[in-house]
């Protein structure tokens, strides 16, 4: 399982490399370059889904959202 994540931020286009929780999805993230609050896309189920370049622990696990079953 790959744990770093490369996340862009859609406000200035920021790129930074992130390790990402394997308990649980991380829905919001705080650019570190301009401060702007990234919300997860609506059907993904965090913000590595919707805008790193490796999809989280969970999705890679193929154990759906945050775990779920």
């Amino acid at each position: 399982m790959e744990l770093l994540s490369i996340i862009t931020c859609p406000g200035c286009g920021h790129e930074k490399e992130e390790e990402m929780p394997t308990e649980s999805c991380q829905v919001f993230y705080e650019c570190t370059n301009c401060g702007h609050i990234i919300k997860a896309k609506e059907g993904d189920c965090c913000v590595f889904c919707s805008y790193g370049t490796v999809p989280c622990p969970s999705i890679q696990e193929e154990r759906g959202c945050c775990g779920d079953p």
